[in-house]
């Protein structure tokens, strides 16, 4: 008998304001997509990465298992400026549920790299409120997370533990994050 192997989607949502150390995030980020697509063919795994700044956030690698198509996605990506973590969110939640409808058999996990800060809204809301509230969409929808504080010890003000709280999510806190640990990390939350 064969058991009927789950494939996963791993969704990577970066924060590319100028708010953290926006380099060392991006080449871990992009780091470890490389890394979990190279096991993604195997396991029939997707991954993806939505990128958040300035006064939006877009899909930077479409969910896919493709390394060529993630190294071309991932060459250049837009950095600087504000936080708009709402929108990021927002945006990661509307991906999953369409890959979720396109592949009902598909489990995601949404892995959101951040400081927690968010000075962009959508809405009228204050905006560190407003990503509270779509947080709270993924916890509802038993959508699994998990989030990696980027902020430096010494200014952290608990704010990527509190939207790891809103999202039911798992909580690491890596200062000097490198993208072999943050792979490692991943591969243990889908149990690789």
């Amino acid at each position: 008998m064969r058991v009927k192997q789950t494939a996963n989607l791993i969704l990577f949502v970066v924060d590319a304001s100028w708010s953290m150390a926006v380099a060392e995030r991006m080449s871990a980020a992009k780091g470890a997509v490389l890394s979990l697509l190279t096991d993604a063919y195997q396991r029939r795994d997707r991954v993806g990465m939505v990128v958040f700044q300035k006064d939006r956030a877009q899909v930077v690698l479409p969910p896919t298992n493709s390394i060529e198509l993630a190294r071309r996605y991932l060459a250049d990506i837009p950095i600087g400026g504000k936080t708009p973590l709402s929108a990021g969110l927002n945006l990661a939640y509307e991906v999953i549920k369409r890959e979720e409808l396109a592949h009902p058999e598909i489990q995601s996990l949404m892995i959101l790299l951040t400081d927690g800060v968010g000075n962009v809204s959508m809405t009228r809301m204050p905006p560190q409120e407003e990503a509270y509230k779509i947080a709270e969409k993924f916890a509802a929808d038993k959508i699994p997370g998990v989030v990696i504080n980027m902020e430096h010890k010494e200014f952290d003000k608990g704010l990527a533990h509190e939207i790891a709280n809103h999202l039911d999510a798992s909580y690491y806190c890596l200062s000097d994050l490198q993208a072999e640990k943050l792979l490692q990390t991943v591969k243990g939350e889908i149990g690789y």
